[in-house]
């Protein structure tokens, strides 16, 4: 587990990744993800399997699970400590590695990345958007931060850790039965849900 291709997937494995895990907790957070997947999983049908790229400690697991009980869940998770907390859950199967060694060994119904591509290296998105279409069997869910064209970004006082795109448009181009069904934004100033700009697409096989 210690060898990787990327800094961005050292940053994520070690001490940054641990404090991530503790900042990232508390009724609040389970609140907003409820919120969101209320929205996108309406716009679903016949969902039984579900995958999450870079699951941290199963915050949005857990809503899709009050959701869709009984779902199948799964969860791809790099740092060592989110993946302890995701085992607290039970009854996730859980893929202890980095996204960029995933290989897909059977398709889900949804496949859900939320806040992860925006912190990939953007030399290597083009592998992690085949490992989301080839595990898909029917829909795609990208939440990310969006910019038109591709920006990087400060995040938390370190550089190169943050970039900015419109991934769903990349993969809208590189696959021709991808298709749009909707997609959303969560506003900081949300007056009940306030969330940290970003926008969640949801992509169809068709």
């Amino acid at each position: 587990m210690d060898t990787y291709k990327t800094e961005q997937e050292v940053f994520w494995a070690g001490e940054f990744g641990n404090e991530y895990i503790d900042r990232n907790t508390g009724p609040e957070l389970n609140a907003k993800a409820l919120s969101i997947f209320v929205k996108i999983l309406g716009r679903t049908m016949n969902v039984h399997s579900f995958i999450e790229f870079g699951a941290n400690r199963g915050i949005n697991i857990q809503a899709i699970r009050q959701l869709i009980p009984g779902i199948e869940l799964s969860a791809i998770e790099i740092n060592q400590k989110a993946v302890k907390e995701l085992e607290k859950h039970g009854g996730i199967k859980i893929y202890h590695q980095s996204i960029l060694d995933f290989t897909p060994d059977y398709k889900r119904d949804f496949v859900l990345i939320k806040g992860v591509l925006s912190h990939i290296n953007p030399e290597f998105l083009p592998q992690v958007y085949e490992r989301l279409y080839e595990t898909s069997n029917h829909y795609i869910c990208l939440a990310e931060y969006y910019n038109p064209t591709p920006v990087e970004a400060p995040y938390r006082g370190h550089i190169g850790k943050l970039f900015k795109r419109d991934f769903a448009g990349d993969m809208l181009d590189k696959y021709n039965d991808l298709v749009l069904i909707d997609y959303g934004f969560a506003y900081r100033r949300d007056n009940v849900f306030p969330s940290g700009d970003g926008t969640w697409f949801l992509l169809e096989k068709r």
